[in-house]
């Protein structure tokens, strides 16, 4: 998978807990900073990677302009990144209000499942961490078809950027997420939760980037609705490092919820 920048070393356990509905922007912000990159089996996170996105924003001025937003994708339209200071896509659809969080101590709800009509995928998700180096885990290779989602980011359908991520191939093929950069804005996304609860996203827009420059606060960042991300390796896969060059990231806001 990919290699999403992070300072989760330097994170505190304060970020992590959660308080009040006016305190939810507090929260994303902490969040934002526990942004892990992505353990794609390709080493340790490069240092450019983890440097500040303004940095990198400056190093890579000049050769050529970003647009100033994320692009809507579809057919026949070429990824390209936004700016690294651009907010992500303005939502598609009408949005719906957030669900509350589950403050049940006993009761941990977890997405179990996630259907992309459009690009025939009906795969469950199973719950990833960090690795030892401090990476967002991925879902086992040897599980081509299932996904990942980052338990420390929001609840699918919560307040905030819930975060998905799964192969677009490996070893023995194509994997669940092989047909992710064919999403483009007004497709719908669904998750299903352990507690009944069925979201429903619409897609906002979709870009690729390169690893290096992530656009970590677009896809980890505050937002006023509840998002998702969902997350693949894309561009030019290099043999001998094991990983590819880019990351495919789509964005989109909930649009409906039942259960």
């Amino acid at each position: 998978m990919s290699e999403l920048k992070s300072t989760m070393s330097k994170a505190t356990p304060a970020l992590l807990i959660a308080g009040s509905l006016a305190g939810v922007g507090a929260i994303m912000v902490g969040l934002l900073s526990l942004a892990p990159p992505v353990d794609d089996g390709s080493g340790p996170v490069p240092m450019a990677a983890q440097q500040d996105p303004a940095t990198l924003q400056y190093q890579n001025a000049g050769a050529f302009e970003l647009p100033p937003s994320v692009g809507p994708g579809g057919e026949n339209v070429p990824l390209t990144p936004a700016r690294l200071d651009a907010p992500p896509p303005l939502p598609a659809e009408v949005v719906v209000p957030a669900i509350k969080p589950v403050k049940s101590k006993t009761t941990k709800v977890r997405p179990t499942r996630i259907r992309i009509p459009d690009i025939k995928v009906n795969a469950p998700i199973n719950t990833v961490g960090l690795t030892k180096q401090g990476a967002l885990a991925t879902p086992p290779l040897s599980k081509p078809n299932l996904t990942g989602w980052y338990g420390k980011s929001p609840l699918p359908g919560e307040l905030g950027p819930s975060v998905i991520n799964g192969h677009v191939a490996t070893k023995r093929g194509a994997a669940v997420f092989k047909r992710l950069s064919e999403l483009s804005k007004g497709d719908h996304i669904y998750v299903y939760r352990s507690d009944g609860k069925v979201t429903r996203f619409t897609v906002s827009g979709i870009e690729q980037v390169g690893k290096k420059t992530f656009p970590t606060k677009r896809v980890y960042g505050d937002t006023k609705e509840a998002q998702l991300r969902l997350i693949t390796c894309g561009g030019i896969y290099n043999k001998a490092a094991h990983s590819y060059t880019d990351n495919i990231i789509v964005y989109a806001t909930l649009s409906k919820k039942k259960g």
